[in-house]
């Protein structure tokens, strides 16, 4: 029986992945809805092509154009977030792959657990934003969560088969484009240096944050809900040849590692067909021509984000909700060349210095925490110059 699977952010680097492996196994995956922001040519070459019961265009100017170009076919078309909302908890939906940028993918995600739906999660900003409530729904409905990003991917599998909670583990970073940058050269970075990324292909916001490192701050708050992981047990490491994806050590000190070449279509793939493993035409590793694995601490003083999510989390409550919040309208503001590479991390720690705690934060308050982060960044970024 096919798995009918609802792409939510079906024109993003993930989402565009996620539809070539569907279509590699057409026998297995049936793709039943797709949502996009505003993405409408792509979104409806990708509806033509897979014929889904539903679409979602969020933003509404777009939706007469989705809609007259997909009626033809039979398509329904829907515009607005309370669309994907109702959407995903469909009789024909069994996986959402929530891939959405940003704290935009969390109301979604909740409204398909709610329903029990297995969630492949690609937005790991839902899990630092709202992680405690989360994964407590999670359980409460009895709903799987699947990590498609490759570290957790990693992590996840090392740990199929085990009876015993690991002791520790080992997140890997590529160490991004400025692993090699001396901090004179990171404070003058521009935002064609900040994307050109040496080892993944992904979206601008995911890059940046690749850039700054704080995408493996983000990394390391995920793990600890999805693995139930205290954050001092969380190491991250630079590996830059991206071949061992994570690690996790056990109690008699041995370490299991997942390694394979640099291609997201293998998590995404993973995610989608778990328990099962599928064929996949990817770059095989030859350990022969393997001349070396390096493995380097980071550099908090380069890139200062790492600490700054360790000191979020540890403060737990909606503080890293405030960080998440702040850091998409600061890297929003980098990618539009309103404030230099540096003050990213800057306006990150001065909103969450300013964020009022709430140390058990139910929904509304993630929301409010979220708002009032973004409209303090914004305040903050007037005083910033590129």
């Amino acid at each position: 029986m096919k798995r009918g699977i609802a792409i939510l952010g079906s024109t993003g680097s993930i989402g565009t992945q996620a539809i070539d492996v569907c279509l590699r196994h057409p026998d297995v995956f049936s793709v039943e809805l797709l949502t996009a922001r505003q993405n409408s040519a792509l979104l409806i070459e990708q509806a033509v092509r897979l014929l889904p019961n539903a679409v979602v265009i969020t933003d509404e100017s777009k939706y007469k154009e989705v809609n007259e170009a997909l009626s033809p076919h039979d398509i329904k078309v829907f515009t607005g977030r309370e669309s994907i909302n109702a959407l995903v908890q469909g009789d024909n939906i069994d996986i959402v792959l929530a891939a959405m940028v940003g704290f935009n993918g969390l109301e979604s995600t909740l409204a398909a657990i709610r329903a029990g739906k297995a969630i492949a999660l690609a937005n790991k900003e839902t899990l630092v934003a709202a992680g405690s409530l989360v994964m407590a729904l999670a359980k409460e409905y009895g709903s799987p969560v699947i990590p498609v990003d490759s570290e957790h991917s990693a992590i996840f599998q090392c740990l199929q088969g085990e009876r015993i909670k690991a002791e520790k583990i080992i997140l890997t970073a590529s160490g991004g484009p400025f692993l090699n940058k001396s901090l004179a050269e990171i404070e003058t970075a521009t935002v064609t240096d900040a994307l050109n990324h040496p080892r993944w292909k992904m979206g601008s916001k995911v890059t940046v944050d690749s850039a700054t490192m704080m995408n493996k701050g983000l990394e390391m708050i995920e793990a600890k809900w999805l693995f139930d992981m205290a954050p001092s047990n969380i190491e991250i490491i630079i590996h830059p040849q991206s071949i061992v994806h994570s690690m996790v050590q056990f109690r008699d000190g041995s370490v299991t590692a997942q390694l394979s070449t640099p291609d997201m279509k293998l998590p995404i793939q993973y995610a989608l067909s778990y328990p099962f493993r599928l064929d996949l035409e990817t770059e095989r590793i030859d350990f022969a021509q393997l001349s070396r694995l390096d493995f380097i601490s980071p550099d908090r003083d380069k890139f200062p984000s790492i600490n700054i999510a360790y000191e979020s989390i540890e403060r737990g409550g909606n503080i890293p909700c405030a960080m998440n919040a702040a850091n998409e309208v600061a890297v929003d503001a980098f990618l539009s060349g309103r404030i230099s590479f540096t003050s990213i991390h800057k306006i990150t720690a001065e909103v969450i210095s300013g964020t009022m705690f709430v140390a058990e934060p139910q929904l509304e308050d993630i929301i409010k925490t979220d708002a009032g982060a973004r409209a303090f960044a914004l305040e903050i970024l007037k005083k910033h110059k590129a």
